[in-house]
């Protein structure tokens, strides 16, 4: 889906983006509320379709790293809730059930092939439907510790936009392919809080074939990245306590304020502002920032606490160069030419390249850990989008990771947008070190290295590391005070210090 709208404003954030965030919750009419007691729900095996493939399956060779992935149909009557008194900033928000309506989603799963591979862990994913087709952002951030681990991934197909269409030239899974998915219904996001409940029963104990060929669920952890993140907040403070289905919780990316619990996308301005995260729950909550997200959701900060910890990462963006590159051949396999697209101007600073995968890849580890009655996860320090270091370019404060502390070029979350799509401002940029010699080099806004006047010239890396064997060495310690920390994890780590190995600088 090629977005035609052109920005013409500068340095957006994920914060000025949240109007097309929130299209997400663009759908049909929402059923009518209904009386009837809800039952579990019912898996059934999909058609082959016309394409005879899921949409978003994997365009990756799964089977290499000894997964297997499928898909399942997840049908029965689902409960919509409102308000219950009155709902304030500390998140300990109460809900009646309002009404029921029928359903029929879907699962997509991947899993490992051996069981013996299996960790006992599942995350279930609240796919994004910002870009209007399904999306799995957060697999594609933590796609390596998934597979390398034996986690199983299930994506959940939560809301209206994914399964029935929205603004996009695809209109949703039915529009994608009638023969597999035309028997789908999806009755409004006022529903898809239950949908996504009772996806995480199923996987517990399905009523039908069963999703994950039999391996046994140890711990379920729930996961949203942007869009879903707001959802996740939600879930947490409004439906956990009421459903108890889920271990734990990732909400990455999301902003000040919750998703509301209607799903109408008006009663955004009736959420409180901030909406943070509840305390009183026995399951845990990690919450994860990354530099684009900051200035909007910097409102929100609270105590990590012993049930919710709160990281800001310095160097990354919302969506970023690894997450594109992982995941665009998946999203083209499927959509096409109708893929989102960042849609960038030509001749900007190219994508954000920055730490963000390997501080996902440790925070769940650290998640899935926690859930099972482990230690909670380190604090993070807040971070500063607006107090740069002026050397650098980069934000100062905030979990750092080796690409920050050990920079070779600067990373920011945020992007000259002049003449580029709605997407672009989400991708964050980078600036190489090289002597000013790119055409975004300007120090103006578009200059991510030094976006102002007076110039800054760009700092030198032979000064910086006057040989390659001191670079590797600053690397190799930088990495493993991340893991000492506990902010990264130790095979990452070496993946790093390999890395610069391989890299010529230095000297």
């Amino acid at each position: 889906m090629r977005m035609p709208a052109r920005l013409s404003r500068r340095s957006v954030t994920a914060t000025a983006l949240g109007a097309l965030l929130c299209g997400a919750l663009l759908h049909g009419p929402q059923a009518t509320p209904a009386a009837a007691a809800t039952a579990g729900p019912t898996v059934t095996v999909p058609p082959a379709g016309s394409h005879g493939f899921p949409f978003l399956a994997a365009a990756e060779d799964l089977g290499s790293y000894g997964y297997t992935e499928s898909e399942y149909f997840l049908s029965g009557t689902a409960t919509s809730y409102v308000k219950s008194g009155l709902w304030t900033s500390d998140g300990r928000w109460n809900v009646r059930a309002s009404g029921t309506a029928a359903y029929k989603s879907r699962l997509l799963v991947r899993r490992p092939t051996d069981p013996a591979k299996f960790n006992g862990t599942v995350v279930v994913e609240w796919l994004n439907v910002s870009g209007q087709i399904d999306l799995s952002p957060d697999y594609w951030f933590e796609r390596d510790e998934l597979l390398r681990q034996g986690y199983a991934w299930v994506g959940v197909s939560a809301q209206a936009v994914g399964v029935n269409g929205g603004l996009g030239e695809i209109k949703g899974l039915k529009g994608w392919d009638p023969a597999r998915y035309g028997s789908l219904v999806h009755p409004g996001d006022a529903f898809a809080y239950d949908i996504f409940s009772q996806a995480g029963r199923a996987l517990r104990a399905p009523n039908g074939p069963d999703p994950l060929g039999g391996l046994p669920v140890r711990t379920l952890l729930a996961d949203g990245e942007s869009q879903s993140a707001g959802f996740m907040t939600t879930y947490v403070n409004a439906v956990q306590p009421v459903s108890q289905v889920y271990d734990g919780f990732m909400v990455h990316s999301n902003s000040a304020v919750a998703a509301p619990i209607t799903g109408v996308l008006a009663d955004t301005l009736l959420m409180p502002n901030p909406s943070r995260i509840r305390t009183d729950l026995t399951v845990p909550t990690f919450v994860v920032l990354t530099e684009t997200d900051v200035p909007g959701a910097a409102v929100a900060r609270q105590p990590d606490t012993a049930s919710v910890v709160h990281w800001e990462l310095a160097g990354t963006a919302h969506g970023d160069q690894w997450a594109y590159d992982l995941g665009q051949p998946t999203v083209e396999k499927s959509a096409g030419q109708a893929a989102p697209s960042a849609d960038c101007a030509a001749g900007s600073a190219p994508f954000n390249d920055g730490p963000g995968h390997w501080a996902m890849n440790v925070a769940l580890r650290h998640l899935a850990g926690w859930a099972r009655g482990g230690p909670r996860p380190p604090s993070g320090q807040p971070l500063s989008t607006v107090l740069r270091d002026p050397a650098t370019g980069l934000a100062t404060g905030g979990v750092r990771l080796p690409d920050v502390t050990v920079p070779t070029r600067t990373l920011t979350g945020s992007r000259d947008t002049t003449d580029s799509g709605v997407f672009c401002g989400l991708y964050g940029a980078r600036d190489p070190w090289n002597g000013d010699a790119d055409a975004w080099d300007r120090h103006d806004d578009g200059d991510p290295s030094d976006p102002a006047f007076p110039p800054t010239a760009e700092p030198v890396l032979s000064r910086l590391y006057p040989t390659h064997a001191d670079y590797v060495g600053k690397v190799r310690t930088a990495a493993q005070r991340s893991v000492d920390a506990g902010y990264l994890l130790p095979e990452d780590a070496t993946a790093i210090v390999a890395a610069a190995q391989d890299s010529g600088v230095g000297g």
